[in-house]
């Protein structure tokens, strides 16, 4: 099949991209490298330095025509988008309307959408929360990744281009950039590797949903030969909060570090933790990575990088 990964050089998207060239697909990679990376990129797959908003990517559409679109592609950071709304709009409306747009047009035939799962349901809801809780983002990111989604429906309704939204959890492993103000996995990993000192936000209490990136693929792979339009929660349903992420990566790395706390950072959501019944009946899909068991094959690849 020929498939387009939008994000493919970055973190999550590198690691679909591997798997689906060895599937053996015919694969295509859009990324801008804003924040993806040349050393991620898959050798077998073809690759376009483009911006999704760019309207030159019809080019690509044009020549690769393909039948699959992963979208991966994104401005990711809920502080970022906070500061910028505008800026996360015109990445996340207006790069993925240039992405369908042209699906519609070259005969795509379905696309899977890279959603979120905490910052779309927002604050007070139900936990673990299941899809059918009602929206309330709290973050422009969160909606226009809800918009995201919005328009998919639309695009399915009018033109018949199949879709499947997959909300993520928390998704850490190998490849996290740990650099940026997302992942706090990859930070506090390569901080302690480098005896250097991480810093826990608030009490630490705060909880997420942490999926390892493996199952996050297979969440993929499992849309991509389901024909079914619709949502799913891709998370273990498992709540672990700052404090205990610490002290198994502490014990995990060998490191006798300190627990050393900041101030809470503004608008920082307590509490996040999908439920994924749905996936597991739907798509056949569960999380089979232990949070333990993913942290240290995480550790494992930092530690070669070091």
């Amino acid at each position: 099949m020929r498939i387009l990964v939008t994000g493919g050089a970055g973190f999550i998207g590198s690691h679909i991209t591997d798997r689906l060239v060895l599937e053996g697909h015919s694969v295509s990679i859009i990324d801008n490298l804003s924040t993806g990376k040349v050393d991620n990129l898959n050798k077998d797959a073809k690759f376009y330095k483009m911006d999704i908003v760019n309207p030159r990517i019809e080019r690509i559409f044009k020549k690769e025509r393909p039948e699959l679109i992963c979208h991966l592609a994104a401005q990711m950071d809920v502080r970022r988008s906070v500061a910028d709304p505008v800026y996360d709009a015109q990445t996340n409306i207006l790069g993925m309307l240039n992405i369908l747009e042209h699906a519609v047009h070259y005969g795509t035939r379905k696309v899977i959408f890279a959603s979120t799962g905490g910052a779309v349901y927002g604050e007070g809801g139900p936990l673990p929360t299941p899809e059918d809780q009602p929206p309330h983002p709290l973050s422009p990111y969160g909606i226009s990744k809800l918009t995201g989604e919005h328009y998919l429906f639309f695009y399915n309704a009018t033109y018949g281009l199949n879709y499947t939204a997959l909300r993520f959890a928390n998704v850490y492993g190998p490849r996290q950039d740990p650099f940026g103000e997302a992942g706090v996995v990859a930070i506090f990993t390569q901080k302690m590797l480098r005896n250097e000192q991480p810093v826990i936000n608030g009490d630490g209490l705060q909880t997420r949903d942490y999926v390892f990136v493996g199952d996050v693929v297979e969440a993929v792979m499992g849309a991509a030969s389901n024909d079914t339009n619709d949502i799913y929660n891709v998370g273990t349903g498992i709540e672990t909060n700052v404090i205990e992420l610490f002290r198994h990566l502490k014990e995990i790395t060998g490191r006798n570090i300190k627990e050393v706390h900041a101030p809470a950072k503004k608008g920082e959501q307590a509490r996040s933790c999908l439920k994924c019944e749905k996936i597991k009946k739907v798509l056949k899909w569960k999380p089979k990575v232990t949070i333990k068991e993913g942290l240290s094959k995480t550790v494992d690849f930092f530690r070669g990088r070091l």
